[in-house]
């Protein structure tokens, strides 16, 4: 019980972002209005995200000095857990986007930037499934999540910057945080960060559980 105390923490956290951030009084902005919820998904969804890929470039060093499938099954299943935290959060971002901004894409440099983002990721997930030898696949992986990571992190936190945007905090706009984001939001934008963080982790944690399985029972199988 002790060992799955965070999983406990995982499901109450995640039940009080739903609720809270759906039904706790928000501030009233304009435009924005209680579309400002979003935020409490969106954002926090890819700060989430963000968290998952540095556990992965962190296990694709590892095995790249080691040479353990055990750390490939980590870097791998923790980017998984990312990408889908990234498309949840682009879907979830052009719902708001569509009542704030006035579409579902804008063509904004940022949901640019993050869509080129995902591609990225996902060039990744197709560059594996066409390896057939485990090693290779592993090692080429490592060496191409490592990239990725350094070229996504500038791509949607750098580059949005040094040109006009419709996001706060880009462009010459002013962040949420010098204008809208009161204890109000806090009491649930920093809770769900930690919800959606710890949700991933339980997904990835899941799949490599999974994957170390499969391995044991194709080795028994090799040795019989």
């Amino acid at each position: 019980m002790r060992a799955n105390w965070w999983k406990v923490l995982a499901v109450i956290l995640l039940a009080y972002t739903i609720i809270a951030g759906l039904l706790f009084e928000a501030p009233r902005l304009p435009i924005l209005n209680e579309t400002i919820r979003a935020l409490h998904f969106h954002v926090t969804m890819w700060f989430g995200m963000i968290i998952m890929l540095v556990v992965a470039v962190v296990y694709s060093v590892k095995y790249l000095r080691s040479g353990n499938l055990r750390d490939d099954d980590i870097a791998i299943e923790f980017t998984n857990a990312a990408i889908l935290f990234g498309v949840l959060g682009i879907v979830t971002g052009m719902l708001w986007a569509k009542f704030t901004w006035g579409d579902y894409w804008s063509g904004d440099p940022k949901q640019n930037a993050a869509a080129i983002g995902l591609l990225i990721y996902f060039a990744y997930l197709i560059l594996r499934n066409s390896l057939v030898d485990v090693h290779q696949r592993a090692r080429i992986g490592a060496v191409y999540n490592i990239f990725a990571f350094a070229a996504f992190i500038p791509l949607i936190f750098v580059l949005p910057r040094l040109t006009d945007s419709l996001h706060p905090g880009n462009g010459g706009n002013p962040g949420f945080n010098a204008y809208d984001l009161d204890s109000k939001l806090r009491m649930v934008f920093y809770p769900a960060i930690i919800a959606w963080t710890l949700l991933g982790v339980w997904l990835a944690s899941l799949r490599i559980r999974a994957k170390r399985l499969e391995r044991i029972l194709e080795d028994k199988l090799i040795n019989q």
